[in-house]
């Protein structure tokens, strides 16, 4: 049975009072999940000793980085490294956000280093996928989204990308006044499924 993960990306929000406050009115709401469910908050990087701390004791809630870079370390300043998260007890990471793909440039070959850097240091990737409203319009969305899957994370065995986790993400309904319906992501959703029953089997 396929886990269910609600992911709340806070992306370049909040102070860290602000974001301390929350979670506390968060965890105070005494919110029950289910057994096979999973609340993840992908925090801004200077947040996470504090988020992690403060869901330690907090079952089926968790800390994600939005980001890492695909080295082990060296010359890169600003980035934050797979064995920098494990040292602050980060057990996720978010990789290929839409907004890293536009704004930083970030290709599907480099997306697949991440990927790799995160499982080899015992991360679990939120791997990102989805089109934008000029793909959506040409009906081209499911090569899309395909290739975005085939490029970064086909390279992988059956049981690594089993760790992955996979979020589709409708951007051509980001800021531009259209909605995805259910029906729309389910659609995106089966399609996928397919795809990674085709490449590796119905049990990935």
């Amino acid at each position: 049975m396929r886990k269910q993960i609600a992911a709340a990306n806070w992306k370049m929000n909040l102070t860290l009072q602000q974001g301390e406050s929350l979670l506390e009115e968060i965890l105070a709401a005494g919110i029950t999940l289910g057994p096979n469910q999973q609340a993840i908050f992908a925090v801004p990087s200077p947040y996470l000793p504090m988020a992690t701390a403060k869901l330690a004791g907090a079952n089926q809630f968790d800390a994600s980085a939005q980001n890492l870079y695909q080295k082990e370390s060296g010359a890169y300043t600003g980035e934050i490294s797979a064995a920098m998260l494990v040292s602050l007890n980060v057990k996720y990471c978010v990789i290929g956000h839409s907004e890293r793909r536009e704004y930083f440039n970030e290709s599907n070959a480099d997306l697949a280093a991440k990927v790799d850097i995160s499982l080899k240091h015992g991360l679990t990737p939120i791997f990102c996928c989805g089109e934008p409203l000029s793909i959506r319009e040409k009906e081209g969305q499911n090569e899309f989204v395909a290739r975005q899957l085939e490029e970064s994370l086909f390279h992988l065995s059956a049981d690594d990308l089993k760790k992955v986790v996979i979020a589709y993400e409708p951007i051509w309904a980001i800021g531009t006044g259209r909605t995805a319906s259910t029906g729309q992501a389910q659609e995106i959703h089966a399609y996928l499924r397919s795809v990674l029953a085709k490449k590796y089997s119905e049990t990935v």
